[in-house]
């Protein structure tokens, strides 16, 4: 008779009895063997984890170069408002804060997709005529980031492609392809002011093509998209029925002469998910709150995605809850005066920055319209010294002790990219010295001696 019978009450249709037979030959197994697996350590990584690669660290790292000892570093690498301690968040944010922790109500966990009363001051901070918005339209996240990888994840599947700008910021990249997604990249246009090529994008779409990432306004280039350009980029998408990923962190982070249209407020038949979040505009990065906005008023996306991206913020059990319980007196609360004075800062340094060097021979920058950065073109053919981007900010930083990313950080050859949220001393300090390291190292390319004797 075979050793091991288990019984069980019936319950409903299951059997009363579950017949285990275990053939053991008359032996009892040894605890801790199994056949065909001989014990051994053996802990590797994920295929996840090796598929994973942020471009600007991998390219950063590699620089292996030490400032000059005798000039004092200025980095206007770090794309992060709070460092240098001159752009400080408003008292009122702050106050928020301390509120929400002295009130004691915060300390808990909240809904994964964030508290109600805080999905609907987000909801209504947003909401207008042309693209309404009610609290089940908004996701709240760890971050913008993650409000991005929640969007990529819950619109692409293994082996299907995104589209994303070149240049553009890396992250897409390194979330889409650690979730084995294929990365196609579209064309910006410098001398179009970082227009989309609208033409290469279109060519780019498949019947595998997930979805569409905008970024405006844009990171690395400060440009901001006309309304006239948006609605193109709008009728491919409803061309080729391509949901799009709108990436508006920056969103209205731009100067006076320009203005920020949020991409679902002039398109009702494309799906659009909308990621901002708190970091920028409120200079409060550290704080880690973003949110995604779903613009459906079709109802393409139907329950299936909305669904999906509260199934995906179960992962993590969602934000920062006192940031959350901030967010009504932050949203409320921030005066106007602390928007306009952020924007004439950076204006200022923009202005400034641009202005210096596009007087230095052998580069070419690209006046920004908004954001925190602009890209600055290298005629590299001027500077043969130098293989490439990453060779001349290296030098940049060995000689001028002047820290700026090189293109290749944004899959863009001999560029790179300024960061404008530094104290004007240290702005008008590093643009002096870029024309110094130009004017030591720049050569007239053959056939233009007369352009470099004027």
């Amino acid at each position: 008779m075979d050793p091991y019978v288990i019984q069980m009450h019936g319950h409903g249709n299951l059997p009363s009895v579950l017949d285990v037979h275990v053939n053991t030959a008359g032996r009892i197994p040894v605890p801790g063997k199994m056949k065909g697996r001989k014990a051994r350590w053996s802990v590797r990584p994920s295929d996840m984890s090796n598929k994973t690669c942020n471009p600007i660290r991998a390219i950063v790292d590699s620089m292996k170069v030490k400032p000059n000892p005798n000039k004092t570093t200025i980095s206007l690498s770090i794309g992060d408002p709070t460092v240098f301690g001159n752009l400080p968040t408003d008292q009122e944010v702050t106050q928020a804060m301390k509120d929400a922790l002295d009130s004691g109500k915060y300390n808990g966990y909240a809904p994964s997709i964030g508290y109600l009363s805080s999905r609907e001051e987000v909801a209504s901070y947003y909401h207008c005529p042309e693209a309404p918005l009610e609290a089940k339209d908004v996701i709240l996240t760890s971050g913008c980031s993650q409000a991005i990888e929640l969007c990529l994840a819950v619109l692409a599947n293994p082996g299907q492609n995104i589209l994303v700008p070149r240049p553009g910021f890396p992250l897409y990249r390194t979330l889409a392809e650690s979730m084995g997604i294929e990365v196609k990249l579209y064309n910006l246009l410098p001398e179009k002011s970082w227009e989309i090529d609208l033409k290469h994008l279109e060519s780019l779409i498949d019947e595998k093509t997930a979805c569409l990432v905008v970024n405006n306004p844009s990171n690395p280039c400060g440009s901001v998209f006309s309304r006239n350009h948006l609605q193109k980029i709008l009728a491919v998408a409803t061309r080729q029925c391509v949901p799009i990923l709108a990436d508006e962190i920056y969103g209205d982070m731009v100067f006076s002469d320009s203005k920020f249209e949020p991409l679902a407020t002039l398109s009702s038949n494309v799906p659009i998910l909308s990621c901002g979040g708190l970091a920028k505009r409120w200079l409060v990065p550290g704080w880690r709150l973003g949110w995604i906005l779903i613009h459906d008023r079709r109802d393409i996306f139907g329950n299936e995605i909305r669904d999906g991206l509260v199934k995906l913020s179960q992962r993590i059990l969602g934000p920062c809850t006192l940031v959350q319980g901030a967010l009504k007196s932050i949203l409320r609360r921030t005066p106007q005066e602390f928007y306009h004075n952020t924007l004439s800062f950076l204006k200022t340094n923009a202005d400034l920055c641009y202005g210096a060097l596009a007087a230095v021979p052998g580069l070419r920058p690209i006046r920004p319209c908004g954001a925190m950065y602009l890209m600055v073109g290298i005629e590299m053919e001027q500077f043969p010294e130098f293989e490439n981007d990453v060779e001349f900010t290296e030098r940049l930083v060995a000689e001028q002790s002047v820290h700026c990313l090189p293109g290749m950080c944004f899959e863009y050859r001999n560029f790179f990219r300024v960061v404008i949220t530094v104290p004007k001393v240290m702005m008008l300090e590093a643009c002096s010295r870029i024309q110094e390291f130009c004017e030591q190292h720049y050569q007239c390319a053959e056939g233009t001696q007369e352009e470099c004797d004027k």
